[in-house]
């Protein structure tokens, strides 16, 4: 088999995959939502998975042997939460942060 042929069926295997974790659920939770454990589920688990990701973001891209530990990654999440809570919308809070810690991390400015 060739590289070619080899790296399409790796793509078609992934693409499917992708599909089938994304669609299990609805096929198989649609009648059921009203299961108090799906609805602990819903409810809970989005803020979880976000405590999750800033604790891994703050452990793997901060700097803490700087002067100021952690602060170039601490600041920029900061100011994720504000503006979220401000504005409510989570494109614009992402966007901010985003920018925000590419500046610190580029400028030097908390190194």
């Amino acid at each position: 088999m060739t590289d070619t042929y080899y790296l399409a069926a790796f793509i078609a295997i992934s693409a499917a995959a992708t599909f089938a974790t994304r669609v299990v659920p609805f096929l198989f939770f649609e009648r059921h939502t009203e299961h108090p454990l799906l609805q602990h589920i819903g409810r809970f688990l989005p803020a979880a998975v976000m405590a999750l990701l800033a604790i891994v973001f703050l452990q793997r891209s901060a700097n803490w042997s700087a002067s100021l530990p952690g602060l170039d990654a601490i600041l920029p999440g900061l100011l994720v939460v504000a503006v979220h809570l401000w504005r409510r919308n989570a494109l614009l809070s992402i966007a901010v942060g985003t920018v925000a810690y590419m500046a610190i991390q580029q400028s030097g400015w908390l190194a």
